[in-house]
């Protein structure tokens, strides 16, 4: 680093579980770009100052997790369609001194939903698990992609409720609390998009194995999106039923090459970002 180290980082409370900064410290090493990448533990009270602070302090843009993904947005100059479209932010850009909102969430799951397992949404039925920012992303871009129907369960069900509505604006869509899910249609595809399972907290489930005995088979595609650790408990749960799976990882990476080409205009080293991801999990 150097006085023309430009600065990028990620937002999250919490925040230390993340592997953001040693994923783009090594694309930005591989690309020969000096800058350099941190994690800020930035409370939901303090947002909008932290916000403030990427144009105060130069910053070249940061990404934002939870629990920012949507109050972010208030705080911008600028907000991508699709960004606005999904009602959550989670890669911020810095461009001729204004703060512009994208969100690289659903197309990187879908492409490495697509790249990983073969899974193509088209025609299909989706249950996604949970209803915060990563699924109002990972719905909008399966949604573009035409699938027969998408369910949403969540904890609360007028949250579910909420995005069911906004997504039925694109294919077929409902909203369930999580005590409904045994009345949802069968599933191709389970995504769960909670934070249920994600380490230190490695023995929580989004939904019961019993639910998952009576709904998950050979047939069926169970995702998710976390990838600390790679194999959650449900994803070792769908492949002892026969269920086909797919981590988070390949989001992880391909939302963070997203970003790194929006902040800099050069093609992201996914290969490289991947191993380090790895690399550092192990």
């Amino acid at each position: 680093m150097n006085s023309d180290t430009i600065m990028y980082g990620v937002f999250g409370d919490p925040v230390r579980h993340s592997k953001s900064p040693v994923m783009l410290n090594r694309a930005f090493r591989e690309t020969g770009i000096n800058a350099a990448y941190a994690a800020f533990h930035v409370t939901p009270d303090r947002l909008g100052e932290a916000v403030k602070g990427i144009r105060a302090l130069g910053f070249g843009g940061v990404n934002v997790t939870i629990p920012h993904k949507q109050a972010v947005m208030e705080w911008l100059d600028e907000i991508d369609e699709d960004a606005r479209a999904i009602g959550a932010v989670n890669t911020i850009v810095v461009r001729d001194g204004k703060l512009i909102g994208y969100n690289t969430d659903g197309i990187g799951y879908v492409r490495s939903l697509a790249e990983e397992t073969g899974f193509r949404p088209s025609g299909k039925r989706v249950l996604l698990i949970g209803a915060g920012g990563a699924a109002r992303g990972v719905a909008f871009a399966l949604a573009k992609e035409r699938p027969a129907a998408i369910h949403i369960a969540n904890r609360t069900k007028e949250r579910a409720l909420d995005l069911a509505a906004y997504i039925g604006r694109f294919t077929e869509c409902s909203g369930h609390s999580l005590a409904e899910l045994d009345d949802i249609p069968a599933a191709d595809l389970i995504v769960n998009t909670t934070s249920a399972g994600m380490h230190p907290n490695v023995d929580e489930m989004p939904v019961d194995e019993g639910w998952m005995t009576r709904h998950v088979g050979a047939g069926t595609t169970v995702s998710d999106l976390i990838y600390n650790p790679l194999t959650t408990r449900f994803l070792k749960a769908a492949a002892a039923r026969g269920a086909r799976t797919h981590s988070g990882l390949g989001m992880f990476v391909y939302q963070g090459a997203y970003a790194f080409e929006y902040w800099t205009g050069r093609p992201a080293p996914t290969a490289a970002m991947r191993e380090e991801v790895e690399r550092a999990l192990r």
